[in-house]
């Protein structure tokens, strides 16, 4: 594969593309098996509850922070809903988000164009 076609997917993307392709039947069954055995674990993830809308708003939202694609992946991936779930993220968050309600308001609209239903939250 070469570079020029080869992309990072974010897991939206992937469950998207298993729900399509369920619909196939005469797929080989390791095939079926790993398409089976990926959607069932990413539909108890947040990108069950993502859509393509919430996914551009929160990109245009974050543009102004100059992230990585390897961070915004991240963030579309695993969501994070605390401060320290940012941090682990967002590599220099500190000089990035200057205060506190700086990082307050990062969270706050990851969580409106990102909610999380009840079901894919870690208790």
């Amino acid at each position: 594969m070469t570079k020029e076609s080869s992309a990072m997917l974010c897991n939206y993307e992937v469950y998207s593309l298993l729900m399509e392709s369920e619909k196939k039947t005469n797929q080989p069954s390791n095939v079926a098996t790993i398409s089976y055995e990926t959607t069932r674990y990413l539909k108890d993830t947040p990108c069950s509850s993502q859509s393509p809308e919430a996914i551009k708003n929160l990109m245009e939202a974050v543009e102004p922070l100059k992230l990585t694609k390897a961070e915004k992946l991240q963030l579309l991936n695993l969501r994070p809903c605390s401060l320290v779930e940012l941090q682990l993220i967002v590599e220099e968050l500190d000089e990035r988000l200057k205060t506190e309600e700086d990082i307050e308001e990062f969270l706050t609209v990851l969580k409106e164009n990102l909610p999380i239903e009840e079901s894919n939250k870690e208790t």
